[in-house]
């Protein structure tokens, strides 16, 4: 019975240990428990064989050496471990880094023991045995150092030994590192950095010039990325600004920039351009790496010039922000593998850590060899070996007793450690503790009688610091010197501080009780440090946390005075259930775990959002690269997973594969992205791209989608936002209730259904911000800033959501919160409060000014508004001028009918403020939207930006008017994107709009067998068109006889590629044929580079025939001729012979004009062809336009004098070829992030393209950057480094067309199957891209907006990646977005349209033009005259005038009668402003250059 009572004992204790694997053992319970075991196991055995003594003991004894083989852990078997050459450590145990699966730890070092007393238990830990240096250690000399790195150590003799053994890997490598040990100080770890820095600095320079190191760096051609892990106690914005300032101190010689990045902040591109190392946060990296514009620009600016990433404390993975430093590190993993394979450039990856117990996972999860990159200390490399102290007070949760036996345990250790002749640093958590503990540590020594043992008056200084502190304003300071305690906090005067620092380094008193920031601030150690407490507020949860353990080896680190004492002793005073947690972590019990899976869903989101993962595999990858993959590996049961799985499946795919399509999932149910699980595909939706932007998780957009609504006041968006999950960790105490109810009584908006819950709180919190209220409780303070910072971001989330969802009421509404957050200022607050004016003179205008405008009192005088407000003149003119510096404008509009249906509205918006750069900055930011009669819906919308030079800007909207019905009225809403009552508003009345009549129907394509060439009834022509032309098309075919074998005026209105040029090239050469005699036609084309295309088509072809053909300059144009000759020209000439030919002398010779692509009718055009029909009106001299379809034809062809039945209008869709249409919606403003959203769909239309494709982008410029973009797309997607060359080419098989370029950059491109082609190409390396395109060596052809017109070649797919471009005014320096001309994008459709092949036409562009596009590209174009008030009018009335051409008005009106002006207004007048009849209209506008002719003439005079 005894034996099997043991065997159970043994048994439960096992068992017991099993139950809670991540309980401490010390060494002596460890031993006891295999002993229980071991006996029991004998005992056991002996049932079976022998129960004499000595075979019991003999079994036990076998049972101890077997033991004895073994770890100090239960653990299973293993291997031997690893000798890993730069792993540093006292203890066997830790070589190797072994840990077990279900989760076992190593017991802890030899000497621990455990202590118990009535109110608490103590463990404490002895100091690490010193490690001895290895055989082929030595100190670096600084003399020994290059002068590049001796430089940049100033004052060192040496490197330490740390630094001395990282030095090899650190500055004559580019491995990534991890380097971890709690005794690497902060200026260990920043010299540490500063190596890896050097290395980047030294392989960017040029070590050929004879300059000095500083000029020969390339200081544009790296990036370094510093990120700093802050702690909760850490003080950020001044360690952040201490890093920034070292860095930069050790490398101005170098003229290295560095800058701080965190919270709030923004860099603009020339501070981006100038900056070599940037400082940040895990969470601003994060941000700013989720989008290239704003602060993303930094990103997008830096992607390929990032060369060195260090994060510094990097242990930090298994807390709450481990999850960010996983996003972060993951992103620059994949991005390095990808440059790795794409431009051979590297990213390094440098982390900087406290002692990790699994530093070989972390490593792996950097990408750190073992061997050469990972490098491990133990405390036993600490300057001053240290004692720790683990402190557990007993006393039940949520009563008084942990909170007495705390400070009854603090003070006996304190008094035991001044008996000693110690100093102590006594480390809180709050301002007001530092007070209550000092106080509580003098009562308690008064009354123990011990007070003595604190007191200092011996020291020889005490009555000179004595007087110094007489002369404090702090009271308690004062009182407590005299007991031999100090205080220390961030509340404090600075001066105050400094001299507690100086009496505490001399020695002068006893104990300093302090917060926590003194640790992370200034170097005062002492020789021992307790940490009084370990629950600590977090204002970003609003309630209390654990205290880090990274603060709590910051204050360990300040325990030992390096120099004048052995050792140092540490104390951490918890409550007895954290006893453990604490153990585990300072002393590296548990291993580090992912945190991962508590942001993955968001992270992903981001991820999606960026474009780099786009389906589930892509997914599995990206998941490959965090430190989750890693751990779950190793440690399956932790992650929900059997050891079997991670068997059978070692690579985890399908565990990966589940955590992807599950977040998917709940992505797709909160429509933050489309989830096709057909083929496993994402797509971003504009809630998951506002998701990603502003930082707002999955589970607020859920609450966000349910409470949204059209119409909303403020008190509803503020109930909304209220409920954000991103208040989930504001707490709400019983000691707030009656501070917030009397928060709530001031707020102005109603907290609807208000109960004191998280909800209620965080209302009253923002409307107490937003009104400066007076807040007394600490916490709610701390509550109140937190719920104002991201309260911000979140309500300008909202603000573009409803934007996207074209909500007009709500827009407006979150518009106002969102600047009232920003200013602390409500809407219906006096808006020159916003201004430095005095109160006094702010409370005077509140008083007898606040019924008036801004605008009212910026019309009055200085005088007028010193007396309006009661004050005197000089407050009147100080208020003038801020008046008159607030953004106000004054909107006009013009009403532009563009068709029955279509109104475009043109909007110009006039600057009537004066611009003061110190108050408005480089930019004033607004929005302007036309909204519906009842302010319900956003028609359309822009967000311009007013710059210093604009004195105006104009916007351009086009608004539906369904079966030519317009509203009544419509409403043009000017609303400033900073400025609190900058705000105008401007009615549209529609009541006397007329619209144009609908035209006639197009003509119908009829179904009829295609003619063959011989229909030219020409055989010359036949046979030199032979092997070229076989039969004609479909249209071709329906309009030959009209077109061909008549002498009416003729107008074809045709799709792109159905042969209309073809067509004109007939007709030219068919009428010369026909010429009785000698004679020209003209053949008038808009642009030289399409006159040089047809020029070439038809050279040939002409000369086989005997026909000339010239491009006719002005001078040659009209001259009679000798032979049959065809006349190539532009309008432009055409305008310049017109001007020299008398108006009433025939053109002899003249017997046809071909008018091309009159859908470029511009001024000149118009014009020009205007002229040639007054000229020709008395002779037989035909005229034939060709177009595009057009949505009304009818005026153009009245203009050309067309023949009803020679009219042919065939809709875009009556084509030969099949041509698919596709567009794809953008709510994105024109920038950088709107191209690299668009840059993955136009990858996808690519990789399925069967033939080489066309990618049409705004500007040369952004040409290469959007080709590097589809190259990262391409490569992520097929893991081929060569992109988008074809899989039977390589990089090699190009070297002899790359030693043909001209441009050596282009070979970057080239070998990955990308070309250019513009005008900023020379002219062979041009012809080459086009060679190899058509071979189909580059499947991508990147081309400019600009140089659509001249492109020669088609593709099987047109992408037109935007329809905006940017134009900078040369005068003022002002940017103007700018709409592409419909023209434009007809063009480009037409590159797609291929002879016996299906073409595909893909439109990336704005969501509000989508349907705009598609309806012009349905139903065709319009064209409107562009004659009024344009400067090509303007100077040929005026020449004309000069000339005795035009003799008056009379003469005029007759000349205008002629243009295609005079036909439109007539059906479409308001386009034109045209009141009163045509002729009525024609002779005011003639007044008009009368009058500009006159100004002229007087201005040369």
């Amino acid at each position: 019975m005894e034996i099997l009572q043991d065997r159970t004992k043994a048994t439960r204790e096992v068992r017991h240990c099993s139950a809670s694997p991540f309980s401490i053992l010390t060494l002596s319970e460890l031993q006891n428990l295999l002993a229980t075991s071991a006996s029991a196991v004998s005992n056991d055995n002996a049932i079976n064989s022998s129960l004499s003594a000595a075979d019991a003991r003999r079994r036990m004894e076998e049972a101890f050496r077997a033991t004895a083989e073994r770890p100090l852990f239960i653990a299973e078997a293993h291997a031997a471990p690893q000798i890993l050459p730069h792993v540093y450590t006292s203890s066997s145990m830790q070589q190797g880094n072994i840990l077990s699966y279900t989760g076992t730890k190593y017991s802890l070092p030899v000497g621990t023991t455990r202590a118990t007393q009535d109110y608490y238990e103590e463990v404490t830990v002895p100091p690490a045995k010193a490690v001895p240096p290895r055989h082929n250690e030595r100190l670096i000399l600084v003399t020994e150092l290059d002068p590049l790195a001796r430089g940049s150590f100033p004052g060192y003799t040496n490197l330490n030994r740390i630094q001395s053994i990282v030095f090899p890997t650190a500055y004559g490598s580019n491995e990534n590192m991890l380097i971890c040990g709690e005794c690497i100080d902060s200026q260990g770890k920043t010299d540490v950095a500063m190596l890896t820095v050097l290395r980047v600095i030294d392989q960017h320079r040029d070590r050929t010039s004879s300059q000095p190191i500083a000029g020969t760096i390339a200081h544009d051609g790296f990036k370094i990325i510093y990120v700093h892990v802050f702690s909760l106690l850490s003080p950020m914005k001044a360690l952040a600004a201490e890093i920034v300032r070292k860095l930069s101190k050790r490398l101005q010689w170098l003229s290295i920039r560095v800058r701080e990045l965190t919270g709030d902040m923004q860099m603009t591109k020339a501070e981006i351009a100038e900056t070599q190392i940037i400082v940040t946060t895990p969470e601003k990296w994060d941000v700013v790496t989720r989008k290239p514009t704003g602060e993303g620009g930094i990103a997008s600016a830096c992607q390929a010039k990032i060369k060195l990433l260090i994060i510094d404390e990097v242990h930090l993975l298994n807390e709450d922000r481990g999850a960010v430093i996983e996003t972060i590190v993951a992103r620059t993993l994949r991005q390095a593998s990808l440059l790795v394979e794409t431009s051979q450039s590297v990213i390094r990856i440098v982390g900087l850590s406290a002692t990790l117990p699994n530093y070989i996972d972390v490593a792996e999860f950097l990408s750190v060899s073992k061997q050469t990159g990972l490098f491990y200390f133990d405390s036993s490399f600490r300057p001053i070996p240290l004692e720790q102290h683990f402190i557990g007070v007993k006393g039940r949760s949520n009563t008084p007793a942990p909170k007495r036996n705390l400070d009854r345990v603090t003070f006996e250790k304190v008094s035991q450690l001044v008996r000693e002749g110690h100093q102590v640093m006594v480390f809180v958590h709050a301002r007001k503790e530092t007070v209550k503990s000092a106080q509580a540590l003098r009562e308690a020594a008064l009354i123990e009688g011990n007070i003595e043992d604190f007191s200092c008056q011996e020291h020889p200084q005490f009555n000179f610091f004595r007087a110094d502190i007489g002369m404090s304003r702090n009271k308690e300071m004062k009182e407590l010197f005299d007991s031999g305690i100090g205080i220390h906090h961030a509340g404090m005067l600075r001066s105050d501080r400094n001299m507690m620092e100086r009496i505490f380094q001399a020695r002068a008193i006893r104990v300093l009780c302090c917060t926590a920031t003194l640790a992370w601030g200034v170097n005062l150690p002492a020789h021992a440090v307790i940490i009084k407490g370990t629950q600590v507020y977090d204002s970003s949860k609003g309630t209390f946390v654990d205290l880090s353990v990274l603060d709590v080896l910051q204050v360990f680190g300040r325990a030992g005075r390096p120099g004048l004492e052995s050792s140092g002793e540490g104390y951490i005073c918890t409550t007895e259930d954290k006893l453990t947690h604490y153990l585990d972590a300072v002393t590296s019990q548990n291993p580090i775990e992912s945190q991962f899976t508590k942001g993955m869903i968001d992270a992903m989101n981001a991820e999606i959002a960026l474009g780099t993962v786009s389906n589930v595999q892509e997914g599995v990858t990206w998941l490959g690269y965090t430190y989750l993959f890693v751990r779950m590996s190793k440690n399956p049961t932790f992650y929900g997973m059997s050891r079997e799985e991670v068997i059978g499946n070692p690579s985890l795919a399908n565990k990966r594969a589940l955590l992807v399509t599950e977040a998917a999932r709940r992505l797709a149910e909160a429509q933050m992205i489309n989830y096709d699980m057909s083929t496993e595909s994402f797509t971003i939706t504009d809630l998951g791209r506002l998701a990603a932007k502003y930082y707002i998780r999955h589970s607020s957009i859920l609450i966000f989608n349910e409470a949204f609504q059209p119409k909303m006041t403020e008190a509803d968006a503020l109930a909304m936002l209220s409920r954000s999950t991103e208040f989930d960790q504001i707490q709400v105490r019983e000691s707030e209730a009656k501070e917030l109810e009397k928060l709530m009584e001031i707020a102005p908006c109603t907290v609807k259904d208000f109960v004191l819950n998280r909800e209620g709180k965080v209302n009253i919190l923002l409307q107490a911000y937003i009104s400066n209220a007076r807040i007394e409780d600490f916490a709610l303070v701390s509550d109140c800033a937190y719920v104002a910072q991201n309260g911000g971001r979140i309500v300008r989330a909202l603000l573009e959501m409803a934007i996207s969802r074209k909500w007009a009421n709500v827009t407006a509404v979150l518009i106002g919160l969102s600047k009232a957050i920003e200013k602390r200022l409500w809407p219906f607050d006096q808006p020159l409060k916003q201004s430095h004016l005095k109160a006094e003179i702010l409370y005077n205008i509140q008083r007898w000014a606040d019924d008036y405008t801004v605008a009212e009192l910026a019309e009055m005088s200085d005088v007028e508004l010193g007396e309006t407000v009661h004050l005197n003149k000089m407050h009147g003119k100080a208020i003038l001028e801020v008046a008159k510096q607030f953004p106000t404008v004054r909107l006009s509009y013009k009403l532009r009918p563009l068709g029955s249906d279509l109104l475009k509205i043109d909007v110009c918006i006039k600057r009537a403020f004066n611009w003061n750069s110190k108050v408005h900055g480089s930019v004033e930011p607004f929005w302007l939207w036309i909204e519906d009669e009842e302010g319900v819906t956003i028609l359309q919308l822009a967000h311009l930006l007013f710059r210093q030079s604009a004195d105006h800007l104009d916007a351009s909207f086009i608004i539906a008017i369904p079966d030519g019905q317009a509203p009544p009225s419509l409403t043009i809403r000017f609303v400033s994107d900073r400025w609190i009552g900058a705000e105008d508003e401007l009615a549209v009345p529609l009541d006397e709009l007329v619209m144009p009549r609908k035209a006639n129907g197009h003509t119908a394509r009829l179904d009829l067998p295609f003619l063959n060439v011989k229909a030219l009834q020409y055989p010359l022509l036949q046979e030199a068109l032979s092997g070229r032309i076989f039969r004609l098309g479909a249209i071709q075919t329906q309009i030959f006889w009209s077109i061909i074998h008549s002498r009416m005026h003729a107008l074809v209105a045709a799709p792109v590629g159905s042969g209309k040029s073809t067509l004109a090239r007939l007709l030219l050469w068919k009428t010369l044929f026909h010429l009785p005699g000698d004679g020209f036609a003209l053949f008038v084309l808009p642009r030289k580079s399409i006159l040089n295309e047809e020029l070439a088509e038809m050279k040939n072809v002409s000369a086989a025939l005997g026909f000339a053909i010239n491009f006719a300059t002005a001078s040659k144009l009209l001259a009679p001729t000798a032979s049959k000759e065809i006349r190539l020209t532009t309008p432009a000439h055409i305008v310049a012979a017109m001007t020299r030919h008398e108006a009433t002398a025939p053109i002899l010779g003249l017997s046809l004009v071909v008018c091309d692509n009159i859908e470029l009718l511009d001024p000149l055009y118009e014009l020009g062809v205007s002229l040639l029909l007054h000229a020709t009106q008395t002779q037989a001299t035909r005229f034939v336009g060709f177009t595009a379809s057009l949505n009304d034809p009818v005026d153009i062809a009245a203009w050309l004098n067309v023949d009803a039945q020679a009219l042919y209008n065939f809709r875009p869709s009556d084509r030969d070829q099949a041509l698919s249409i596709a567009a794809r919606p953008f709510s994105i403003p024109q920038s950088a992030t709107l191209f690299k959203a668009m840059a993955r769909p136009a990858h996808a239309v690519i990789a399925k393209s069967d033939a080489p494709a066309v990618i049409f982008v705004p500007s040369r410029t952004q040409c290469r950057l959007i080709a590097l973009d589809l190259i990262t797309h391409c490569t992520l997607e097929t893991q081929h480094a060569d992109a988008y060359l074809p899989t039977h080419l390589s990089a090699e098989d190009l070297s002899p067309y790359i030693r043909r370029l001209q441009d050596v950059s282009l070979a970057d491109f080239l070998v990955k199957g990308v070309g250019f082609f513009h005008r900023g190409i020379e002219q062979p390396d041009r012809s080459l891209m086009l060679q190899l395109y058509s071979e189909g060596t580059l499947r991508v052809l990147m081309v400019p907006r600009d140089a659509a017109w001249e492109l020669p070649v088609r593709a099987a797919a047109v992408v037109v990646m935007g329809t905006q471009y940017v134009e900078i005014e040369p005068e003022t320096d002002t940017w103007h977005v700018r709409d592409y001309s419909l023209a434009d994008i007809v063009r480009m459709q037409g590159r797609a349209v291929r002879h016996g092949a299906q073409g595909q036409f893909h439109l990336f562009c704005q969501a509000e033009d989508k349907d705009t596009f598609l309806r012009f590209l349905e139903e065709g174009l319009p064209l409107e005259s562009k004659l009024i008030g344009s400067k090509e009018l303007t100077a040929w009335y005026a020449h004309q005038r000069k000339e005795g051409a035009i003799g008056g008005v009379t003469e005029g009106v007759q000349a205008l009668n002629f243009t295609f002006l005079a036909k439109r207004i007539v059906r479409n007048p308001a386009y034109y402003d045209a009141a009163g009849s045509r002729d009525e209209f024609l002779s005011r506008l003639v007044d008009e250059l009368e009058g500009s002719s006159q100004n002229d003439t007087s201005a040369r005079t």
